[in-house]
């Protein structure tokens, strides 16, 4: 599902009057959580799932096909962790389909 048909999907559950309404409350759900993430606040929907901010240790390897090392520095990456209720709609949707 692309941009589009999700704002169409959001205006039809949502029941928002235009596109243009059901597009802006997609982008201030999608700013808010980016800015919390940016404070490295967790967000958490109870029954859709957490979103939250975790550091990502820095890795060492090699080049493959050389012998140069590299090392990646560590940071913070965002992590979204699925709800029971968001499991259970997915896990019916799927029974559903076969």
């Amino acid at each position: 599902m692309n941009k589009s048909e999700f704002v169409d999907l959001v205006k039809q559950v949502g029941e928002f009057e235009t596109k243009k309404e059901a597009e802006k409350a997609i982008s201030a759900f999608t700013l808010a959580v980016e800015k919390a993430l940016a404070k490295k606040e967790s967000i958490e929907l109870v029954g859709f799932g957490k979103f939250e901010a975790v550091l990502q240790k820095g890795k060492e390897g090699t080049v493959p096909g050389t012998t140069k090392k590299y090392k990646t520095q560590d940071k913070f990456v965002p992590k979204f962790k699925a709800g029971k209720g968001l499991k259970d709609a997915v896990a019916v949707a799927k029974k559903g389909k076969k």
